[in-house]
C-alpha cells in the first residue's frame, strides 16, 4: 500500500491517493508511519523533479510493478518532462525487470547519449531474460562506442553466458574483464563457477571457486550458518507478489491470509483438475519422505508462485498476461506446473525469480527448460 502511495506522491496524484487511502481504511489495515508520510506528500503538491522519479520507477523496477511503472512513465511523457540520461537508464531498468524487454530495447536505441551506466542495465537486463546472444551484441556496440565497461557490465555479460550455455564466450570476457584491469568480485567468481557447473566443468569450476581471494570461503560459510543457527535465523522463506491493479499482492507457500483466500482455493482446485487431466504427475522429491504422496502433493500445490497464479487466473482475464516476482529460484514441479497453465488456460506467464526471467507460452517456457 505505501509503495503505491509513494507512486501517487512521486507524480502528484492527489485524486488517486486519495482513492487507495480510501480502499486502505475499507480494508481494516492501520496506517504506519511510512504510508501516512506517503499520503501527506501526495497531497502536497511539489512538482516532481528528475531524483524522484528516478527513485519510484526504481522502486517499480525492484518491486516488479509494472502497471505504476507504465503509469509514471505515461506522467512523465504528459508533462513533458525532460528524460535525461539518469531517467531514461531507470526506465530502461524497469521495463527490462518488469518483463518487458523489448519496451526496455526501443527506449535504449532511441537514447541519443548512452554511458557504461545504461549500456550495463541493457545488458543485464537481456541477460536476466535469457537472451545471451543479444547481450553480447550490445557489448560490443558498447565497445565500438568506446564507452567504458564495468564491473557490473562483465556480471551481465558472464550471466548471459552462464544462462546461454556459452563456456567459451564467457572464458574470453573474463580474460577481456582482466585486460580492463577490472579486479573481479566474488559475483564474477559466482558467474564462472555457474557457467563451468553447467557447462559440465565441475572440477574445473571447483578448482576455479578455490583460487577466489577471500580467505577460506568455505569455513567462513560453515561460522556464518553456525551463527545463524545459534541466534535462531532461519532461511528468507519463498514470496511471489502479483500486481493487480496497481497493488501488489503477496504470497507465502502455506500462508491463507488473503481476503480473498476462499477464492484462491477454488482457483487452485479448478488448477488441480485441469492439469492432471493432462496426465501430470507431481515431482515431489524435495519433498520430507515421512509424509505420504498426498500430502506431497498438496505441499507443492500451495508454494507461494502457485497462489500468486491462481490469484491472477481469478483476477484478470486473456489475453492479459500473469505477471509474477518470486525472490527465490523456481521449483521443478512449479515449472512444470506453469507449462501446463499456460497451455490449458491459454495464457501468457512470465515469472521473474531469483536468477532469470521465465515466459510461458502454450505449453514451453522461454528458458528451454534450462536455468
Amino acid at each position: 500500500m505505501a509503495f503505491v502511495l509513494k507512486a501517487c506522491s512521486a507524480i502528484m496524484a492527489l485524486e488517486e491517493g486519495q482513492q487507495v487511502h480510501a480502499r486502505i481504511l475499507r480494508s481494516g489495515f492501520t496506517l504506519n508511519p511510512y504510508v501516512q508520510s506517503s499520503l501527506a506528500n501526495a497531497g502536497v503538491g511539489i512538482e516532481p523533479d528528475e531524483v524522484s522519479l528516478v527513485g519510484v520507477i526504481s522502486a517499480c523496477a525492484m518491486a516488479g510493478a509494472l502497471d505504476i511503472g507504465k503509469w509514471i512513465h505515461a506522467y512523465i511523457n504528459k508533462r513533458k518532462i525532460d528524460i535525461d540520461l539518469e531517467l531514461n537508464t531507470a526506465l530502461v531498468n524497469m521495463y527490462a525487470k518488469c518483463g518487458c524487454i523489448e519496451k526496455a530495447k526501443e527506449i535504449f536505441d532511441e537514447m541519443p547519449v548512452k554511458d557504461s551506466k545504461a549500456w550495463s542495465s541493457m545488458i543485464v537486463g537481456l541477460a536476466i531474460h535469457g537472451l545471451a546472444e543479444d547481450a553480447l551484441e550490445v557489448f560490443s556496440r558498447m565497445e565500438e562506442a568506446k564507452a567504458k565497461p564495468n564491473h557490473v557490465t562483465f556480471i551481465g555479460i558472464l550471466s548471459a553466458c552462464a544462462r546461454g550455455g556459452l563456456v567459451s564466450e564467457g572464458k574470453r570476457h573474463w580474460s577481456r574483464m582482466l585486460e580492463l584491469g577490472i579486479e573481479p568480485s566474488m559475483e564474477h567468481y559466482g558467474c564462472m563457477v555457474d557457467l563451468l557447473c553447467r557447462g559440465g566443468l565441475v572440477d574445473e569450476a571447483y578448482n576455479f571457486a578455490l583460487s577466489t581471494p577471500s580467505p577460506n570461503p568455505w569455513e567462513k560459510m560453515s561460522h556464518v550458518r553456525k551463527k545463524m543457527k545459534e541466534k535462531g535465523i532461519k532461511a528468507v522463506p519463498g514470496c511471489t507478489s502479483i500486481e493487480i491493479d496497481g497493488f501488489l499482492h503477496e504470497f507465502v507457500m502455506g500462508d491463507w491470509s488473503h481476503p480473498e483466500a476462499e477464492e484462491i482455493k477454488r482457483t487452485l482446485k479448478d488448477v488441480s483438475v485441469r492439469i492432471h487431466s493432462t496426465g501430470y504427475e507431481p515431482c515431489v522429491s524435495s519433498v520430507l519422505h515421512n509424509v505420504d504422496d498426498e500430502e506431497k502433493e498438496n505441499s507443492v500445490s500451495e508454494h507461494s508462485e502457485r497462489l500468486a497464479i491462481a490469484y491472477g487466473l481469478l483476477k484478470t482475464k486473456a489475453p492479459a498476461a500473469i505477471r509474477i516476482v518470486k525472490n527465490l529460484t523456481v521449483c521443478w514441479d512449479c515449472h512444470e506446473v506453469t507449462k501446463i497453465i499456460s497451455k490449458v488456460y491459454n495464457r501468457e506467464i512470465i515469472v521473474r525469480d531469483r536468477v532469470r526471467f521465465h515466459k510461458f507460452v502454450n505449453g514451453t517456457c522461454s528458458c528451454r527448460d534450462y536455468w
